[in-house]
């Protein structure tokens, strides 16, 4: 069986600028990285901004397991089957991060034969949009840094410093770090701490920004400290702006890529989904809706965090709606939910199904919610049966979802059109009356607590005393009315990564909570979850490798 890394270096890619022309863009509005990649102008969206939107379609999918559930590859797969269906489909998808692909999790262009292509640039450099984000983040933590130690005329205190170096790498020992050790010129001795390039706040400002002016006016607002007297200094205070925004003027424009059956792909942003808001740029969804009919994008891990923040943050800032959900599952996946073991997988077990489903039923439910019709799609296997695949169909058609096999992985776009006819199908039939879950003016305490009932099946929530004291301290500067980013645990819809299945009444404990400004939204800390991983007992980068011809191998 021929691997991911395989399948993509042996397919044919068409020049970046033939794949635009099926879009109607011509060569003077894009900016090419060689033959198969290039950045999207500004210009380009001056003459499309006025363009009636496409039909949006998101993709998410239940809590992820080792089993592996597959959604960027059925994103491609659905693209790369609409198309096949004579309709005009383009992606908007997340860029990877470089902390993943070397550590448990691997690249993320696809797999099989639903992938973007170039895959080994994909997973890996790209265009530089994560290098210019971090910069821009390390800039301002020296600017603030150096600030200091030149005299510190803002009378900033070091023991109330937020802002926090970053690095696209897992890489736990930078966690918590002093520095500022050595001579009185190399700075004042404190602790710092550094979180992975996904989860920074510029990350998110460059995702939420819909052009250069916003992009400066949030980065402005970033608040990276308090002063002697407890009040915010920005990144505006110390003069940061400028320089960060212009190391930034690249990376703001969207990437264009194809599928490995050429269909459009705009890869641009990456924000983790755990720790951050899970979803790729808007100015990359924005585009992809005024060029196609249909516009297919995915928000990260599991509905109760990627698509609840797609929703609450991104539709709400960006003035979207979705028209159609796809939510992506495994019978595996749910069999491990229902307690098999990782190795037992294979084994019809209709009992363990039944046990297990019920994650997907909350998953349905939380998307019904928010008013938008829901398509369930089952990623096959060859280990899964006729029965299981029956009890999956019925058990959706009863609550009101569309259901299809997909087999993308294995046969590309023709492996995708049972699902594509019925996306199709509901964006033609059914209607999405979208609305967010809470009101803007609903205060912070109330709106996690509104996320931890309804969406996660919490009882009640706990708050850490840090916790209390910052929600407070965020209201009093005027925050209260921004949505909320939760930062819990991929695995679970608790706090609690071993609780599988549908956990129900528990106790979310908030540990402690800080405000974006910059990107717009007040960040919760549940359970024990980190903003810089760590990789694990044998990470993926242990097999990649390049030969004396530059051919990369090992990338999954």
């Amino acid at each position: 069986m021929k691997t991911d890394i395989e399948i993509a270096q042996e397919t044919k890619m068409l020049p970046i600028t033939t794949v635009a022309s099926q879009y109607g863009i011509t060569e003077d509005d894009l900016e090419l990285y060689g033959k198969y990649k290039a950045k999207i102008s500004n210009e380009l969206w001056q003459e499309i901004k006025d363009r009636p939107d496409g039909k949006l379609v998101l993709v998410t999918a239940i809590n992820p397991t080792p089993a592996g559930e597959g959604k960027t590859t059925t994103s491609i797969g659905l693209a790369q089957a609409m198309t096949k269906c004579g309709k005009k489909a383009m992606l908007a998808l997340r860029e990877p991060s470089l902390g993943p692909c070397f550590g448990i999790k691997g690249g993320a262009a696809g797999g099989g034969y639903a992938q973007v292509v170039p895959m080994e640039d994909l997973n890996l450099h790209f265009t530089g949009d994560f290098h210019a984000i971090t910069t821009a983040n390390n800039l301002l933590a020296a600017l603030l840094d150096n600030h200091i130690q030149q005299g510190n005329t803002l009378g900033i205190d070091p023991r109330q410093i937020l802002w926090k170096r970053c690095l696209d790498m897992n890489d736990r020992v930078l966690r918590n770090i002093v520095v500022g050790l050595g001579a009185k010129a190399d700075g004042f001795v404190r602790e710092d701490h550094f979180v992975i390039t996904v989860a920074s706040e510029i990350m998110a400002i460059l995702c939420l920004a819909t052009d250069m002016k916003d992009l400066k006016e949030r980065l402005g607002r970033i608040i990276v400290a308090y002063n002697f007297a407890g009040e915010p200094v920005t990144a505006k205070d110390l003069n940061a702006v400028g320089s960060m925004a212009a190391l930034l003027k690249d990376a703001i424009k969207p990437n264009l890529v194809q599928t490995l059956e050429h269909t459009g792909a705009l890869v641009h942003g990456g924000p983790f989904a755990n720790i951050a808001h899970g979803c790729n740029s808007v100015m990359a969804t924005r585009t992809a809706l005024k060029l196609a009919d249909v516009a297919i994008t995915e928000a990260g891990f599991g509905a109760d965090l990627g698509a609840e923040k797609f929703f609450d943050i991104k539709c709400r800032k960006a003035g979207i709606h979705p028209d159609a959900v796809v939510l992506v599952a495994t019978v595996r996946a749910l069999k491990y939910n229902g307690g098999v073991p990782k190795d037992q997988l294979s084994e019809e077990n209709l009992e363990a199904l039944k046990k297990g489903i019920v994650n997907l039923e909350k998953h349905i439910e939380n998307i019904q919610k928010y008013h938008v019709p829901v398509v369930v799609t089952l990623n096959s296997f060859l280990t899964d049966t006729e029965a299981e695949y029956e009890f999956i169909r019925n058990f959706c058609e009863e609550r009101g979802c569309e259901f299809a096999l997909s087999e993308v992985w294995a046969k590309g776009g023709d492996g995708g059109i049972e699902l594509a006819e019925k996306v199709i199908n509901t964006l033609e039939k059914k209607t999405s009356d979208f609305a967010p879950l809470y009101p803007d003016e609903m205060g912070i305490s109330d709106k996690i607590e509104t996320i931890a009932k309804e969406i996660y099946g919490a009882g009640s929530v706990s708050y850490s005393p840090a916790a209390k004291k910052a929600i407070a301290k965020i209201t009093e500067m005027g925050f209260g009315d921004l949505p909320v980013c939760m930062a819990k645990t991929q695995y679970s819809l608790s706090d609690d990564q071993k609780k599988l299945g549908r956990p129900e009444g528990f106790d979310l404990t908030v540990r402690d909570a800080y405000v974006c400004a910059g990107a717009g939204f007040v960040v919760a800390l549940t359970g024990s979850i980190m903003t810089m991983p760590g990789l694990p007992k044998k990470p993926a980068a242990d097999n990649i490798d390049v030969d004396e011809n530059g051919k990369i191998t090992g990338l999954f």
